[in-house]
């Protein structure tokens, strides 16, 4: 392209262009492949660049110096670090070029400071990029991707009649990612639900969540139901990961007669409600956390929902709080959930995690599966 728009040049311009030798160099060293994948873009960019810088001294009203921000900014979305740096010196000497045509007056050190800036944001900008390996906001997007990706894992899949659940995820500080997900699935007759705690909050363990959500989910109904935490924690001492541990419970229930079967890694214990008294049970399931000791123990809990009971899950973001037991805080939780029975589970659940997570900077997470 570059010798293509050299060509299109008359023969005098092309006799003047190369007797700068700025310019030969940069048209020897773009030819030799240096910048092959910002070729256009930068070619692009220095002729917005020096256009802005000729036209200023015609008016300053619609060309002023401080255009070539914008050039700057559009550098740092689209190149790599050494076409922006090829850019900038481009910028700084159509900036020279303003200084003497429309004076010093002009290009003063305000507009001197906001373009430095814009370039050290730039250049911040298109590092990031080329460790990551994409272009323009493609980042951003891939970003977008796995959270969509992670928020479809934590849809509950469609439930015979008669039965019916809730999820609600809320991460730490209105992130978009958090360390708690979601993975289950049914077969129209067994329900497996599995909810996962990684240690940490916000974005910090939303990249953890993003991984092990695929593995947990591809686990999930490929291995039996009692085989299923021991495997997640096999999984994770294969990674050797130091980042902390991962808490899990793990939920099969049987569509047709409701019996249901809980186990717990070091997870909060589920609760159960009890249609007939009214009450709310503790579940007595407990087990070491994942990926700790290389064989992991738990102690399941068998039950049965009746239609009317619900059975509920969540992390210790809505239990948890700084000086305070944990039992107190299940307690708390309880009395609050006393509350969804008059409204009914399904619009309840949103106002019971907004109630426990008022006051709480961390992710919370909260399943809720009753039969109707």
């Amino acid at each position: 392209m570059l010798s293509r728009l050299v060509h299109l040049l008359p023969p005098r311009v092309r006799a003047f262009l190369r007797r700068i030798p700025g310019l030969v160099w940069l048209y020897r060293w773009a030819r030799r492949g240096h910048l092959t994948s910002d070729r256009n873009a930068l070619i692009g960019l220095i002729i917005i660049t020096a256009a802005l810088a000729i036209s200023a001294p015609v008016s300053q009203t619609w060309f002023s110096p401080s255009g070539v921000v914008l050039t700057v900014l559009a550098g740092g979305l689209t190149l790599r670090v050494r076409g922006l740096g090829v850019l900038l010196g481009v910028v700084a000497a159509a900036l020279v070029y303003d200084a003497i045509a429309v004076g010093f007056h002009k290009v003063g050190p305000g507009v001197m400071a906001t373009i430095v800036v814009t370039a050290i944001l730039a250049i911040v900008l298109a590092r990031s990029r080329q460790q990551i390996g994409v272009k323009g906001l493609r980042g951003e997007q891939m970003l977008l991707e796995l959270r969509d990706r992670l928020r479809r894992h934590g849809e509950m899949p469609e439930l015979p009649k008669g039965w019916d659940a809730k999820v609600v995820l809320v991460q730490a500080g209105g992130s978009s990612f958090g360390g708690d997900f979601v993975v289950s699935v049914c077969d129209g007759k067994k329900l497996e639900v599995a909810l996962v705690d990684v240690s940490g909050k916000g974005v910090d363990a939303g990249t953890r969540a993003l991984m092990l959500s695929g593995a947990f989910g591809g686990l999930l109904g490929s291995v039996e139901p009692d085989r299923f935490l021991p495997a997640c924690n096999d999984y994770l001492h294969r990674q050797r990961w130091d980042e902390g541990f991962v808490t899990a419970v793990h939920l099969v229930i049987d569509l047709t007669t409701g019996e249901y079967t809980v186990e717990s890694a070091g997870h909060p214990p589920a609760v159960q409600f009890d249609a007939g008294s009214g009450t709310w049970q503790v579940s007595p399931a407990k087990g070491i956390v994942l990926g700790v000791v290389p064989q992991m123990s738990a102690v399941p809990e068998r039950g049965t929902l009746r239609p009317g009971d619900a059975l509920m899950l969540y992390t210790d973001g809505l239990v948890e709080a700084p000086g305070r037991d944990l039992d107190a805080g299940i307690d708390r939780l309880v009395g609050e959930a006393e509350r969804l029975i008059p409204r009914g589970f399904h619009e309840g659940a949103d106002e019971l995690v907004a109630e426990m997570a008022a006051a709480r900077d961390d992710d919370c997470a909260l399943v809720l599966i009753w039969r109707k």
